[in-house]
């Protein structure tokens, strides 16, 4: 085992790439219930609503647990590096406004729409694929400028930890300002404690977070291995002694989720209706739209793959003498054959996930710890509620904790050039305030080539940066996102 996945060389242990790799999987696990829900719009499923965005429902359970563990076993035994894959949040919603929603607003079939969303995905996916094994798509990671490479681990960091105040209701909606700091005060006036007001989670899980994130830092500060998953266990145990609620099981659904499953989730793509509906559907609007939703899938999932697998590549220290993220080739050839066999299967797309950078901050360094969240996900395949057992507020922390690491990368962004300076930063915001890796990367790269072209710098090894932000470009003007 240390030979095959290089333990001893990569300066880890058996011990701590199992810690990590709980970590990774405790940080992703909300993916197992959050992806069905955001696939038929978690509001469909009523009691008195179309039994059929149940069904898409327990096919997307399914499908997107064993697209994971497909994707991540890649990565563990191909790739051998510590990144977990998963469907893509912000893709899964953009795959319910482009298939599912038209066909709700025509009064369609949701079925059909979710088979020719399918069809869109498993195209994306091989033309993903092709780009790996081509090559293509390392020299695309490759073109990228150094300000950039530098600048998407820090704003990746800010993504996630951003991702993890949203989560535990520490960052909250404001009808005037966007977003707002936790309303302890509003909470206790409306003399809720635990419970939620008015739709927003109160204030103790985000104070449980806080105490979270403090507790991560002092046990890391002393050295103590293991500090996040600690962190993790003890906020939980909390969680459930403040709540005075217990942890449930309800095992009385798994037999119709796997029947749903084999009816209309793994059948979809083998469907020439499908096929139809995907290319010249009026719903998904013709031949034209199919194809910039296919360029659109890809792209996403291609830059946000390149985003996590530098950022957490930069965190682990796994960076070749180039600055890029050894074993690159294998890493992104692992992405997209998980995104092809998700949409096989019956999911979105698959990409490599940006928690993976959890487990990397636990100490991960091997696909051993990929190896562990591949067989975290196959005992929720049987056991759904065992992810649901670990609150929101006591993983946010080890995201938050992880932002925290990822920022110090920017600080190696020379800020005296705007040409380096200006991108760098746009890439940093960005991510967070458009909620998307890949936004990022694209609206840096364009001012970038702007920056560089009006300043007289444009050189021949500027052509590679200046085709992505084309295709950013056209992203941004043909498909909203």
């Amino acid at each position: 085992m240390d030979k095959f996945f290089k333990i001893s060389e990569r300066g880890s242990n058996v011990r701590t790439e199992i810690i990590a790799g709980l970590t990774t999987f405790f940080a992703m696990a909300y993916i197992v219930v959050t992806n069905p829900n955001q696939i038929v719009s978690f509001n469909h499923l009523a009691p008195d609503a179309d039994p059929a965005f149940q069904q898409i429902w327990n096919a997307v359970y399914v499908a997107s647990i064993l697209a994971a563990i497909i994707g991540t076993l890649l990565m563990a035994l191909y790739a051998k590096m510590p990144f977990a894959q998963a469907c893509g949040m912000g893709l899964n919603s953009f795959f319910f406004v482009s298939f599912i929603l038209p066909e709700i607003i025509s009064g369609g079939d949701v079925i059909k729409g979710y088979h020719a969303g399918l069809v869109i995905i498993l195209v994306s996916g091989i033309v993903f694929l092709l780009f790996s094994v081509t090559g293509l798509r390392v020299k695309v990671a490759k073109a990228l400028p150094d300000c950039l490479k530098k600048a998407i681990p820090a704003g990746i960091g800010l993504f996630i930890a951003f991702l993890g105040f949203q989560n535990v209701g520490i960052i909250q909606t404001n009808q005037y300002t966007l977003v707002q700091f936790v309303d302890i005060h509003g909470a206790l006036k409306a003399g809720a404690f635990f419970a939620d007001v008015e739709g927003a989670k109160a204030f103790m899980p985000a104070i449980l977070a806080f105490l979270g994130l403090l507790a991560i830092a002092i046990l890391e500060k002393h050295n103590v291995k293991g500090g996040v998953l600690i962190s993790i266990a003890g906020i939980s145990v909390l969680y459930y002694l403040l709540s005075g609620t217990t942890p449930t099981f309800d095992m009385s659904q798994i037999g119709q989720t796997f029947k749903d499953f084999g009816s209309i989730g793994i059948t979809g793509v083998f469907q020439a209706d499908a096929w139809k509906r995907a290319f010249t559907g009026s719903e998904l609007g013709g031949i034209f739209s199919a194809i910039m939703l296919i360029v659109t899938f890809c792209l996403v999932d291609m830059f946000d793959t390149i985003g996590t697998l530098y950022g957490t590549a930069s965190q682990a220290n796994m960076l070749d003498k180039n600055g890029d993220p050894i074993n690159v080739n294998q890493c992104m050839t692992s992405d997209s054959v998980a995104t092809v066999a998700g949409a096989v299967c019956g999911t979105s797309t698959c990409t490599t996930f940006v928690e993976s950078a959890a487990g990397v901050g636990a100490g991960g360094r091997t696909g051993l710890t990929s190896l562990v969240v591949a067989i975290c996900f196959a005992v929720c395949l049987f056991l759904s509620p065992v992810a649901s057992l670990v609150p929101t507020c006591a993983t946010a922390p080890a995201l938050i904790y992880v932002g925290v690491l990822m920022m110090k990368g920017f600080a190696k962004v020379d800020m005296s050039d705007l040409r380096s300076a200006v991108p760098a930063f746009l890439a940093l915001i960005m991510m967070p305030l458009t909620y998307s890796i890949s936004n990022g990367i694209g609206i840096g790269a364009i001012a970038y080539v702007l920056i560089t072209l009006f300043t007289g710098k444009y050189k021949k090894n500027d052509i590679g940066i200046t085709i992505i932000a084309a295709l950013f470009v056209i992203k941004f003007v043909f498909v909203t996102m």
